[in-house]
């Protein structure tokens, strides 16, 4: 059998996660131009997706996630790390944490500054705010109306209450809104959940345009590699329910397939740095030496503390009476610990006050257990996840052969500058600090893990590489930019080809000070308008 021909298009959107999904809706919305949208993995019709405490089940699952691993990290004393990935409908924004986080003003005055013209804060809040329908409505900093819904979370807890009340005892204050601009403060997350349910870029942008005719959706449909003339990107070789595939690309084709997928399809095509390209036997295309490279990423390090006089999800989950009334709950009223994101009470700090903005971020739970994935703890405990916002340290992404179905190589390289290694020794410490006072005295928090034994810089960044884990938020693997290891620039155009654009988060010349996922639908936002401004020139 041959290649199967899906036709032509004026825009190939290849991935359809958080960011394919804004751009399939903003893109179809001109009835002139016809749109498809491919995605490598299945339908978002599994229950799991939509209850907010499903990402249990959907993380580590094949049928929503890719399962990929990181290499054996240095950093982490020889561990390697999961990386989920979401492989449906919707991303990562299907099988992601919810919090809704945009980072600080001071992020993206920075990618401005460093030649990326249009990408300060001024300039992205209205993409922020067009999309966004925020439970307290419209002001100056927030939108209603929009695909992207925002909520108060539907639940609260003793211990993190008190735990508010201690952070404010340890100099940080309460407040009621991360996304201002300075997210310093500490409160309850807002999360992308509607009525209890998760929200996702599938249901808020993809689900009101598939009935246009002028877009056309495909599942199970991975990308192959690009195929070229000249140095104008003409289409898409893919897999297509198992079939050779092809679809041509007559205006533009936008690789949104995230940080890991894009920069790997690209490899794949001949796009990259030479000598990886050679090294694997494949003619190089187009060279540009950052495809893959500049990977950063979020490292959560979790001290665990045990407590007592309160009552945590521990107990609630280990004991047959509280699962079922956790699920009556969650029935009746779309409420409590089934309507929970994995981190519900967050803080943002300073490591030293010679910061200018918050450079941790604390994600604070009401469980405990030794290790991601295992069962909770018998007794009462919370932890006090804390990682650094602003790494130091650099990765990269590349292909591990020329199979487009292997998994990629990862390496993040975490905690491998000794910047990173003393700001994680002091997020440690500000964790213990905050457990310490006096709001929190009538818990006895007894600290377990890494252990209150452990207090030079050398001992608690070694122990951070024991309890530390990606919190998922990798970027920058196509970089924005106008240096040598630019990508693309800054309207997402590929660095010397034609007809090809990344839309996604591995544009961010930097990570942002916070979870990525809204972020990335800021982006995918921006480019759409860019792309339809582009066209009518």
């Amino acid at each position: 059998m041959g290649e199967k021909q899906v036709g032509s298009f004026d825009y190939v959107i290849v991935g359809a996660g958080s960011a394919g999904c804004v751009l399939a809706n903003r893109l179809s919305a001109d009835p002139d131009v016809s749109v498809l949208l491919l995605e490598a993995g299945g339908k978002d019709n599994y229950h799991w997706i939509h209850i907010p405490v499903g990402y249990l089940y959907t993380m580590n699952n094949p049928r929503t996630d890719w399962c990929f691993s990181t290499e054996a990290e240095e950093g982490l004393n020889g561990r390697a790390l999961n990386y989920p990935r979401g492989k449906v409908l919707g991303g990562c924004s299907s099988i992601n944490g919810m919090i809704y986080m945009r980072g600080q003003a001071r992020d993206y005055d920075q990618w401005r500054q460093m030649g990326n013209t249009g990408w300060g804060w001024d300039d992205v809040l209205p993409c922020f705010t067009k999309s966004e329908d925020h439970f307290q409505g419209a002001d100056e900093h927030h939108g209603e109306g929009g695909e992207w819904r925002v909520d108060q979370q539907r639940l609260s807890w003793e211990i993190l209450d008190n735990w508010i009340l201690a952070a404010q005892e340890c100099g940080i204050p309460k407040t009621d809104d991360f996304n201002r601009g300075n997210n310093e403060g500490v409160g309850y997350f807002q999360v992308n959940q509607k009525n209890g349910w998760r929200w996702t870029t599938a249901k808020g942008f993809l689900r009101p345009a598939m009935h246009r005719p002028n877009l056309t959706v495909l599942t199970q449909a991975q990308a192959k590699k690009l195929r070229f003339e000249g140095k104008r990107v003409r289409g898409v070789e893919f897999w297509h329910n198992g079939e050779d595939a092809y679809a041509e690309a007559a205006g533009e084709l936008i690789l949104s397939a995230g940080s890991v997928a894009s920069p790997v399809i690209l490899q794949l095509s001949g796009v990259g740095p030479g000598g990886l390209l050679q090294d694997h036997g494949i003619a190089v295309r187009h060279e540009l030496k950052g495809v893959g490279e500049n990977l950063q990423d979020h490292l959560q390090i979790r001290p665990v503390f045990k407590v007592k006089n309160t009552v945590t999800l521990n107990e609630r989950s280990n004991s047959m009476l509280g699962k079922m009334a956790m699920g009556i709950e969650y029935a009746l009223f779309r409420s409590g610990p089934l309507s929970m994101s994995p981190s519900q009470l967050g803080c943002f700090a300073k490591s030293d006050p010679g910061r200018e903005t918050p450079n941790l971020e604390f994600h604070v739970q009401p469980l405990s257990t030794e290790k991601l994935g295992d069962p909770l703890h018998p007794f009462p405990g919370f932890t006090a996840s804390v990682c650094n916002l602003r790494p130091e340290s650099r990765g990269y992404i590349r292909l591990r052969d020329t199979d487009p179905r292997s998994k990629p190589v990862i390496k993040p390289n975490y905690l491998s500058t000794p910047g990173d290694r003393k700001v994680a020794a002091d997020g440690l410490r500000l964790a213990r600090r905050v457990s310490a006072a006096p709001a929190l005295a009538r818990f006895a928090p007894e600290e377990l893990t890494p252990g209150a034994h452990l207090t030079t810089d050398e001992e608690l960044a070694k122990a951070a590489g024991d309890i530390g884990t990606t919190i998922f938020h990798p970027v920058s693997t196509c970089k924005m930019g106008q240096d040598d290891h630019a990508v693309v620039d800054e309207r997402l155009r590929v660095r010397g080809l034609e007809g090809l654009r990344v839309v996604d988060a591995s544009i961010m010349p930097t990570i942002t000070s916070g979870n990525t996922n809204s972020p990335t639908i800021m982006i995918a936002e921006k480019a759409a308008a860019m792309i339809r401004e582009d066209r009518l020139k």
